[in-house]
This record gives C-alpha cells, structure tokens and sequence, in this order.
C-alpha cells in the first residue's frame, strides 16, 4: 500500500455560538484537511485545526509543514511500515504537532483500511460506543446557566464549564448559577484553561467545595508551564486536577507523572502530534494508575473520529470531550464517528470510516 497521492484543502465552518475560554474566542472552525492516496486506491483522512494560542500551528504553518517536509518523507512510502514512516514524521522537525496529527491519523486510517478493521479495534478495541461531556463557555452567569439548561434538556449528563476568565468571585458566581440551574444529578467538570494564579486556584477550588457544589474534576488550573504550581494545587485541594496544556509530550507526561503533579491527564491529538505519541503518553498514566481524558480542539468530525477511535480502544482512557462537531454550522464530512446525542458510535468499515470530506476552498494538492 504505497502512498502516492497528497491532497492539501482548507476548510472553514462557522460555529453556531461563539467558543469563548480564558484563551480565546472562536467564531469559525477552520483547518487543514489531509488526504493520502495509495496506488491501490485507499485513501486516509486527517485534520489540524489553527489554534495558536495553544499548540503555536497556524493554518498557513501547518500547510507548509505539510506540503515542504513532510510530503517528501510520504510519498512512495509503504503504509505497512507505519513505525518508521511516523517516526521520520516526528523526528523531520520540532514542533508542528498540529501538522504532524493531521499526517499521523490518515496514515493509521490507511494501516486500518490494510488489515480490514475499524481503527479502534486496530488499535485495541476495549469499547464500541463513548459518550461525550458538553461544554459550557465561559459568559455571564446568568447566560452559562441558561445554555447549560439547554444542554442537559438536549440529553448531556456531563459538562464542562469553561471559567478563568474574569473575577475569581465571577467564576464561583457562574457555578454556582450552574449547579443551581442543572440540579444535582448531572457531573460538572471545571476548565481554566492556565486562567487561574496558584493560590487563587487553590481559594477557588476550596470554596466551590466548601459550596458542595460537587465538581468532577478541575482542568488545568495554573499555567501550562508551572509543574510546581499545578503540583501545589493538586496536593491542597481535595477535587481532582487535570493537566491539559501542561502535557503535550511523553516526556511532559513523564514529568507531571514524576511530581505526582496531577491526579488525571487530558490527551489531544493535537498537542501530542497524532495517535503514535498519545498512546505512549496514555501507556506512561496507566502504569502510574492515573486515568486519561482525550479531548479535542474546535475540529470537524474528521479529527475527532481518529480521537474517539483512540479513546474507544483503550481501558485506561475513561473521560471523553468531543463535543466540537456538535458545535458547528455545517458537517463537512460523510462517514465517521455518528452522534446520537451525547452518545457516540462508530462505523464498521475498516481504518476512520470516512468515506468523503466536502471540499471549500483548496490550498494546495500534490502528486
């Protein structure tokens, strides 16, 4: 199965409410879609999305990427060598873990397709259905009350509510509204997005369990490169906390695994550089008896289908975030993962299951 064909296109979705986090907002989804052809006539689906204020892709980096580096490694390639194909990826240049996802997933789409599976059985098949948290971003309230409302009448159990934006006093007020509007019996998960100081997490956090306010989990609370403050706050506070943007890497999740910095780690394929690295960063967590999240970025279906393909085959991988194409205006792609409410099942054609993405506005193809 020899990749001989790289398709490059563009694509950008308007969101049907704007995404707000302490980070940024967002009003459109927009990224590169990757198709790699083989002479046999397969064809396998990638995606990276711009978001620069956390991984540093931009769209038009995350093309040349593509097209100036890692093209040349993939063409003539033989899929069934996949090891030293993605390792050539990973090794061809620092950073561009964006770039890197969008190849990595179409080329294990293609390694799937080979040996007749879905991706998740390829990969080790533990469960055949997830179901996804819906999140809240972070507004007034009065206004995040209301939208989680919605949400759980649409029939999510799990949210997560975007705060560390404002005030300190602001984000307890929206849990409290939160917790008030939805009632005790659905699952609240926090997200700061690095928006908090150390101590102020940690007033934060005490006081919203002071509240009973019951909160799962609380996600990267500190700044992503603060180890010693994400530790500080995981070992005063009794709510457990998650590492997001601090651990893109095996070798960041080596670290916070270490210090014993964080009690859960949320795996993207986007800051991992694809499915290749977020296995290992979930094989290192589970021999240290913490469990994984994998989320996603503002993506299509196309890059949330490889992540819940992940996510689906692995035990130690037990909390899902893949609400983003729920999100958006229009769906792009035919075939993939399917919704079903908060419930998400998976096609039983072999490799991604993608059989075709709407094309908007190309920016590049090679032969």
């Amino acid at each position: 199965m020899i990749i001989e064909n790289i398709e490059i296109m563009r694509q950008s979705t308007p969101l049907i409410k704007p995404f707000k986090t302490a980070l940024r907002t967002v009003y459109h989804a927009e990224s590169i879609i990757v198709r790699l052809a083989t002479e046999d006539g397969r064809a396998g689906w990638g995606e990276a999305p711009s978001t620069i204020v956390i991984t540093g892709d931009s769209l038009e980096g995350i093309h040349a990427a593509i097209e100036n580096t890692f093209k040349p490694l993939l063409i003539g390639q033989d899929v069934r060598g996949y090891e030293r194909i993605l390792q050539a990826v990973h090794q061809s240049m620092i950073g561009s873990s964006s770039a890197k996802a969008a190849v990595d997933m179409a080329v294990y789409d293609l390694i799937a397709q080979c040996c007749g599976l879905p991706l998740y059985q390829f990969l080790g098949g533990y469960k055949d259905e997830l179901e996804t948290n819906f999140t809240v971003s972070v507004n007034s309230p009065k206004e995040m009350g209301e939208d989680a409302v919605r949400y759980v009448q649409d029939g999510f159990n799990v949210l997560k509510i975007k705060v560390g934006k404002d005030s300190m006093a602001e984000d307890i007020a929206r849990m409290e509204e939160i917790r008030r509007c939805v009632g005790p019996a659905v699952k609240i998960r926090v997200d700061a997005n690095q928006g908090w100081q150390v101590k102020d997490a940690v007033r934060a956090i005490r006081r919203m369990e002071d509240l009973g306010l019951d909160i799962e989990l609380v996600e990267q609370p500190v700044k992503a490169h603060d180890i010693e403050g994400l530790k500080a706050v995981t070992d005063a506070v009794e709510t457990p906390i998650m590492a997001d943007e601090s651990v893109f890497s095996p070798g960041q999740a080596f670290e916070v695994l270490k210090r014993r910095a964080a009690d859960l780690i949320n795996i993207k394929l986007m800051k991992s550089g694809g499915i290749y690295k977020a296995q290992m960063i979930n094989h290192l967590a589970e021999e240290c008896g913490v469990e994984c999240m994998v989320g996603s970025m503002i993506e299509s279906r196309v890059a949330v289908t490889a992540a819940a393909h992940l996510a689906a085959s692995k035990k130690n991988i037990t909390r899902f975030d893949f609400d983003a194409p729920l999100m958006l205006m229009n769906d792009i792609v035919v075939g993939g993962v399917q919704y079903d409410g908060r419930r998400m099942t998976f096609p039983q054609e072999a490799g991604l299951g993608i059989r075709d993405v709407l094309r908007h506005s190309s920016v590049g193809a090679g032969m």
